[in-house]
């Protein structure tokens, strides 16, 4: 096993060790499935105690990088990722990112139109039958009367994840997955009770249409035609939604309100 043992200084010491394992694993000097020296022997090598060891190996563990196995073979071992625990690590900081007001509303516009075309692109070039079949189904669920404003939204979800998952790129999906779970959402939460159905699924079918029929070109254009048409029913959905909210106001230093320009809105 080729770690270094004399890298750590004395602060921080749990999460330096996990540092340098990752660094092992990630440019293989750790192989998959190797196993690591126990708790004690760890302990020793690195000079620092069971406990601090303990905790770095969590660390590990949260991020998916080794499994412990009980039992005489029994041990700790390096795992290979889990792409879809990645993706959804990827997701959660990108939700909290999207809710702190960290990115505004044409930033993820800009992201989803320009990744999206591109998805459409490879789509139509790799999509099976059965990604054909997801994508009808969703539009299928989108027609159907009754339908609840969450359950619309999370078949659009679904819709456009199918997109991704037609490319049969693997990294992209990977990237991708922060867009489709995060940013749709999130949209989706502004504007669903203006969201003309019918016309998105329309748009949805003619996407799916040409994705069918192989033409990259046209469904990379009839996405991006359906994701510049959200930003008039997100400007309206905002305009309303800060009509309705009463001005926030704070005390001066000699006791007059102010307002407060508000720019969670961007």
């Amino acid at each position: 096993m080729a770690l270094r043992y004399d890298e750590i200084v004395r602060t921080g010491l749990a999460r330096q060790v996990a540092d340098l394992i990752r660094a092992a694993i990630m440019d293989g000097r750790l192989a998959i499935d190797e196993r690591l020296p126990n708790e004690e022997e760890l302990a020793h090598r690195f000079g620092i105690s069971r406990p601090t060891v303990r905790e770095a190996l969590k660390v590990l563990a949260a991020q998916n990088l080794i499994r412990s196995r009980r039992g005489p073979a029994g041990g700790t071992f390096v795992t290979r990722p889990d792409p879809e625990g990645v993706a959804q690590a990827i997701t959660d900081a990108a939700t909290l990112l999207v809710g702190t007001g960290s990115f505004g509303r044409e930033e993820i516009l800009v992201a989803r139109i320009e990744t999206e075309t591109l998805c459409c692109r490879l789509a139509a070039a790799n999509r099976s039958a059965a990604d054909l079949e997801r994508m009808a189904a969703e539009i299928a669920l989108q027609r159907q009367d009754g339908l609840s404003d969450e359950d619309f939204c999370a078949s659009d979800v679904r819709f456009h994840r199918a997109i991704v998952t037609a490319t049969g790129n693997g990294p992209l999906r990977l990237m991708m997955h922060a867009v489709i779970e995060s940013f749709i959402p999130v949209t989706n939460m502004l504007i669903h009770r203006d969201n003309e159905r019918r016309r998105a699924a329309d748009s949805h079918e003619r996407i799916l249409k040409a994705i069918a029929e192989r033409d990259g070109e046209g469904a990379a254009r009839l996405i991006r035609r359906h994701l510049e048409g959200l930003r008039g029913v997100l400007d309206s959905a905002l305009e309303r939604r800060a009509a309705a909210r009463p001005p926030q106001v704070s005390e001066g230093e000699d006791g007059t309100s102010s307002d407060i320009p508000r720019h969670d809105d961007r």
